[in-house]
């Protein structure tokens, strides 16, 4: 059984990422050139409370998927405050053309012009948004109803408890690498709180985003793009395809190590990856399998899956810290009778 496919294409995506549309510095000419020369294919444009088809700028070898960043905030007015939790949620549209704005509220719309938030198309209610997980589960619902996939967000950063993540419902992946926020604080990669979730049976899906802004250069030490990767197994480079193989879960988040294959045969765990430290099988217990080698020598490993096994998600590490992660495999998907 193939966890990982080689005979599907990788396509190197950036999930999250903000233009002159709201707070960025880069116009999406200027975004897709970037990522297309350094061997990205996908890219989705998320500025905040700006849903746009940015499609048209699509090539043969590179695609533009539509959506924008939600976000959520205790205070009535939208005002930030640094010291309080917040939730940001990634809206992409299974539609490119779907530039359906949910829940409008203009306090939130601070980057469109009247004209502009007069024009787009509006689902669901107006009311003043509510910091309340019955509130934010409505909008996710509302966003699902009206063609989008709804993903988490940076959920080091937004300073959320376990308890309130754990009561959301309907995010069908959450960003287990958010590299402008990791860069910051060195946090953001998100493997303990996804065993959380896992154990108390929250199984979402995993990717990352760059989150970048462009505030430096490509070459300062603070530049906030290119640090992270969402790869996407599909069979063709086309929105449908793309967009089908991340509902599915054909996609896992990467700083660098990259899955070749991982099958499954019954008993054992298969994995062949680039050179990397560490391989690591999680199973949900305090004892996961796993092979750890001095230096980046690690290509090709075969593990046990324990009897016990709650679930399987595969991580690789690289010598310099950097991870790639499977999403959780249910046992009902691995073929295994329940506990």
């Amino acid at each position: 059984m193939f966890l990982i496919s080689p005979e599907l294409t990788q396509y190197k995506a950036n999930l999250h990422c903000h233009s002159t549309g709201s707070d960025g510095r880069l116009t999406p000419i200027e975004l897709r050139d970037a990522y297309r020369s350094r061997g990205y294919a996908v890219l989705a444009i998320t500025d905040h409370e700006a849903p746009k088809d940015h499609s048209a700028l699509s090539t043969d070898d590179f695609l533009l998927l539509t959506g924008y960043e939600v976000y959520i905030r205790p205070d009535p007015h939208c005002r930030y405050d640094v010291y309080a939790p917040e939730i940001h949620l990634n809206l992409f549209a299974k539609s490119p053309h779907n530039e359906t704005l949910i829940c409008y509220n203009p306090a939130y719309c601070k980057y469109l012009t009247a004209e502009q938030q007069s024009a787009l198309t509006k689902a669901g209610s107006e009311q003043t948004r509510e910091y309340t997980v019955e509130y934010i589960n409505t909008f996710i619902r509302t966003a699902r109803e009206n063609g989008y996939l709804v993903s988490y967000n940076h959920p080091t950063w937004s300073m959320e408890d376990e308890s309130r993540i754990l009561a959301y419902e309907g995010c069908f992946s959450m960003e287990m690498l958010n590299y402008n926020s990791r860069m910051r604080h060195d946090l953001e990669y998100n493997g303990a709180l996804y065993n959380t979730l896992l154990r108390h049976g929250k199984a979402m899906f995993l990717h990352a985003g760059d989150d970048n802004h462009y505030v430096y250069p490509f070459d300062h030490p603070h530049n906030d793009s290119f640090g992270c990767a969402t790869m996407i197994l599909a069979e063709e480079l086309t929105y449908e395809a793309i967009v089908n193989a991340m509902e599915q879960g054909n996609m896992y988040p990467t700083e660098g190590p990259l899955f070749e294959s991982v099958v499954f045969d019954g008993e054992n765990v298969h994995i062949h990856c680039t050179p990397v430290s560490l391989i690591c099988c999680q199973v949900g217990s305090k004892s996961p399998a796993y092979y750890r080698a001095d230096g980046d020598s690690l290509t090709n490993v075969s593990l046990p899956l324990p009897a016990g096994a709650r679930y399987l998600r595969i991580t690789l590490t690289d010598s310099h810290g950097r991870h790639a992660d499977t999403r959780a495999f249910t046992r009902d998907e691995l073929g295994l009778p329940p506990l």
